[in-house]
């Protein structure tokens, strides 16, 4: 039963961060998708590229292959290039299919088999938590990029600044 709650608030938590990164480009112009900040930081195309490919490599045939697939370049992930808004909210789609599929696919009992993510062992509950950490830090830093580029006209994702106590007031309710 552990097993299954799990599994289930693991989707849920991942389903969370997709919507965060869905409506957050929903936002943006295909320009501000590729805008890159001064020096060396991520555009939200790169880090959607590299979301996608990590998604991609890790989850596909989960239980059977090294998460990190000979297909995979990670280093190119990170390069910069030229993607319609399309193509763009495709990658990502695709990312985030082959993830929801594999963990929505797992049953309690998988949990404790081990799988390889460049050779080194991993119970499931483990590369999953991974997951948890890896995802958030990255869908973050493209909520952030998001904000800085929609300036006031942002449209907040959760409690716009100074709605605290409404929203708590319609929580209690």
């Amino acid at each position: 039963m552990l097993g299954k709650i799990y599994l289930d608030s693991a989707l849920e938590r991942l389903s969370s961060y997709k919507s965060l990164g869905d409506n957050t480009i929903a936002q943006l112009t295909g320009e501000q998708l590729l805008w890159q900040p001064e020096g060396e930081p991520n555009s939200i195309y790169l880090i959607v590229k590299h979301l996608s490919g990590n998604m991609r490599s890790r989850w596909t045939d989960f239980l059977t292959s090294d998460g990190e697939k000979a297909w995979r370049n990670r280093d190119s992930e990170f390069e910069n290039g030229v993607a319609s808004k399309e193509a763009i909210i495709q990658l990502w789609n695709d990312g985030w299919k082959v993830i929801l599929d594999a963990i929505g696919s797992l049953t309690p009992d998988d949990l404790e088999k081990t799988v390889l993510i460049r050779s080194e062992p991993l119970i499931v509950i483990d590369a999953i938590n991974r997951q948890l950490m890896h995802v958030p830090y990255h869908v973050g830093q493209i909520v952030y990029l998001g904000k800085i580029l929609k300036g006031d006209k942002w449209l907040s994702l959760s409690i716009p600044k100074g709605g605290s106590q409404a929203f708590n007031d319609r929580m209690m309710k």
